[in-house]
């Protein structure tokens, strides 16, 4: 690498700390596929060129960096921004402290030679670790040749017999190449321009000129390695001899990795990213810190891939704090009982299932069954009600996604929700971290006092991902093929659902994971992993899908293992028997299917039943409010139901809910906030009867209407 890159990586990386910002604005213009190859091409005019880089969007506002590429433009070393770039990656990841020694030697050196280089390196230049980095050349002929912090120093059999041929003793230092072109100013045409803002060009170039004619070569801190192999997505990487689990290296192309993998002598490492310009050899660095993702209030509103890199071409995501994807889950005694309701809006799952803020309530049921529509009615209930919603597609269809970002934001939710994409044509390690960063993104709110809702969907394709990962990194299979850590994979995710106590801010993580099953097949591997670690479970039934019943939720095995402390008072009251009713009326209706004599008891509890049964079909997109569900679940535990057709219970439920909404809310608001004493049970039989008068009339009065037309 010439000198002239690196002091301008070097200048660059001292603008960056300056002004935050100009490595991403250069990179997008490196990577712009229309201006970038414009600007190094032969068909447009050194004019032109200039007024392409003036105009572009990505440096709009950057004046210091729009200076730098046009210096470059006037001396002709524009393609040698990428390789700027780099060097300006290499020197961030130097910051951190240490070396890298290149260490040439005329054959490969054993180990024990390499520890004893990187011991006389550490006292030659006072570090305390050193990376080396191997070459060899046999024309050196002997001995070594070491490069470190642009100090060489010549051990070789070759530069001792030079040195006696021209009478040098001792060490040399390397001769550092003049920065020729780079420090000579641009045109009177380019120091006349002005900016908007009135500022000089000119000025600010000369100004550059200055800073990297006199800029002075810091030692450089990295360590890096070379890969041995890569494809499918993993590459085996040699020389990162302190690289620790789920720590992100990054590659020379810029593409990061994620270690996953620890051996003797390589480390594996899975691509967050495409593996196109890499090879054999290529060069990898360590970061030093783990895999994370960026959070924060930014974040609302937005759809990003499992990096937190935004994917609904809204710009850039204005965050600075990140949280690792990996995250110990709370201690016990940090926590807090469930004993708060998080509403779904679903009658049927509210008054029989019901969901706690912090609980781990599992979504499944076969394919099309309407999980998802579950898990999205949750997210539309919480409008209003402070509750931030992440949705975390995993091995979905992009068009599916499109349609849940599509109808949130119809509904208003896209305010208070993020989507967090690893679709099917994504890389199976970002499926696999996709849900991670969906927890630490969560984790954020949950520390800052809110309460957060976040949708896995679903874990199943997420274990398929990792176990892709797993074969690929040659782990031993067991059930299904699954490695044997795939349960730790799923606890350690949910288990950092919880509620915080009061003294850590009182925030919660309510988690519905999704689990898609085969022929309603729940005793396979994964069903049976999460159904061990979830605090209840929500069956969806193919039969009762077909025949209609939406949504298609098995009352009979559906369990929430928080219960009535996840339910208000009111809503415990109503729904306290509503359960029982419905399984016998499923048992009765089995028996008596074939009969026709049938006492009156035995008709009035399936007339009951099958009206009950009724009131709890609910559309999509149509969450009901807590106290509207109290209102109409009262009304059919009172017998309301009982005397209208099949055909009448849908209408008279949503007329019902109007009505109160319209006339009766302070009643409303009496069962959302207390148990319903004499006083309040008295007022909702009055109300409910005079509706219900009027609703007979009213559908009396159309049945006589047509009868007589």
């Amino acid at each position: 690498m010439s000198d002239s890159i690196q002091r301008s990586a070097a200048v660059l990386y001292q603008m960056e700390e300056e002004t935050p910002g100009l490595k991403e604005s250069a990179q997008a213009l490196v990577s712009d596929t229309m201006l970038w190859p414009a600007l190094n091409g032969t068909g447009a005019t050194r004019e032109e060129k200039e007024e392409l880089i003036r105009t572009a969007p990505m440096l709009a506002g950057k004046e210091q960096l729009t200076a730098f590429v046009l210096l470059l433009l006037e001396q002709g070393t524009l393609d040698s921004l990428p390789a700027i770039l780099r060097e300006l990656r290499q020197l961030e990841l130097a910051a951190q402290g240490g070396a890298v020694c290149v260490v040439t030697c005329a054959r490969q050196p054993d180990e024990a030679t390499l520890e004893d280089l990187r011991r006389a390196v550490c006292r030659l230049r006072g570090l305390e670790r050193v990376v080396l980095q191997i070459k060899i050349d046999p024309a050196i002929l002997g001995g070594f040749r070491l490069e470190v912090q642009g100090v060489v120093y010549d051990r070789s059999v070759r530069g001792r017999l030079e040195r006696l041929a021209q009478g040098l003793k001792g060490d040399f230092d390397a001769d550092s190449e003049e920065l020729e072109g780079l420090v000579e100013g641009l045109k009177s045409k380019i120091q006349g321009f002005e900016v908007e803002d009135g500022s000089d060009m000119g000025s600010l170039v000369q100004n550059l000129k200055t800073r990297i004619q006199d800029f002075q070569s810091v030692g450089e801190v990295q360590e890096i390695g070379r890969i041995l192999s890569v494809g499918d997505g993993i590459a085996q990487i040699q020389g990162l001899d302190r690289a620790v689990y789920g720590e992100l290296v990054e590659f020379e192309t810029g593409v990061q990795g994620m270690v996953m993998d620890l051996s003797r002598n390589s480390v594996g490492c899975v691509l967050l990213g495409q593996e196109a310009g890499l090879r054999e050899g290529s060069i990898v660095t360590r970061t030093g810190r783990p895999a994370d993702v960026p959070v924060g209030e930014a974040m609302l509103g937005r759809v990003v891939d499992a990096l937190g890199q935004p994917l609904d071409g809204m710009g850039p995501i204005r965050t600075t704090e990140t949280r690792p994807i990996e995250h110990e889950a709370s201690g016990v005694i940090s926590r807090e009982p469930v004993n708060a309701p998080l509403q779904t809006g679903i009658l049927a799952i509210d008054a029989m299932i019901p969901i706690g803020r912090g609980q781990r309530e599992l979504l499944i049921g076969d394919r099309q069954t309407g999980k998802t529509a579950i898990a999205v009615d949750t997210i539309l209930n919480q409008k209003g009600e402070d509750v931030i919603c992440i949705y975390v597609a995993i091995g979905q269809k992009a068009s599916s996604v499109a349609r849940v970002r599509d109808t949130l934001q119809k509904h208003g939710a896209m305010d208070y929700s993020i989507i967090v994409s690893a679709t099917a044509s994504d890389p199976a390690p970002l499926q696999y971290i996709a849900p991670y960063a969906g927890a630490a993104m969560g984790e954020y709110f949950m520390s800052q006092g809110k309460d957060v809702l976040i949708v896995y969907d679903d874990l199943s394709k997420h274990a398929v991902a990792y176990r892709a990962l797993s074969l690929l990194l040659e782990r031993s299979p067991g059930r299904e093929a699954y490695p044997g850590d795939v349960f730790y994979l799923h606890s350690r995710l949910l288990e950092r659902s919880s509620r915080l106590s009061d003294e850590l801010g009182g925030g919660s993580i309510t988690a519905l994971p999704i689990i898609e099953t085969q022929a309603g097949d729940v005793s396979a591997y994964i069903p049976t992993n999460v159904i061990s670690i979830t605090d209840g479970q929500i069956y969806l039934q193919s039969e009762l899908f077909f025949q209609g019943q939406r949504p298609a939720v098995d009352v009979g095995i559906s369990v929430s293992r928080v219960g009535g402390d996840a339910q208000t008072k009111a809503m415990k009251q109503v729904a306290g028997n509503l359960r029982l009713d419905l399984a016998s009326y499923q048992e009765l209706a089995g028996f008596t299917q074939f009969g026709s004599d049938l006492d009156e008891a035995t008709q009035k509890q399936l007339t009951h039943g099958a009206r009950m049964t009724e009131l709890l079909k609910q559309p999509r997109y149509k969450p009901f409010e807590v106290g509207e569900q109290i209102a109409v679940l009262f009304a059919g535990n009172e017998g309301f139901l009982d005397d209208l057709e099949i055909a009448d219970v849908l209408p008279f439920r949503a007329e019902l809910i109007e009505y109160l909404d319209n006339g009766f809310g302070s009643l409303l608001d009496k069962v959302r906030a207390k148990k319903i004493d004499d006083d309040t049970k008295a007022e909702l039989l009055r109300v409910i009867g005079d509706f219900k008068q009027q609703f007979m009339a009213k559908h009396h009065a159309d049945t006589t209407g047509s009868e007589e037309n």
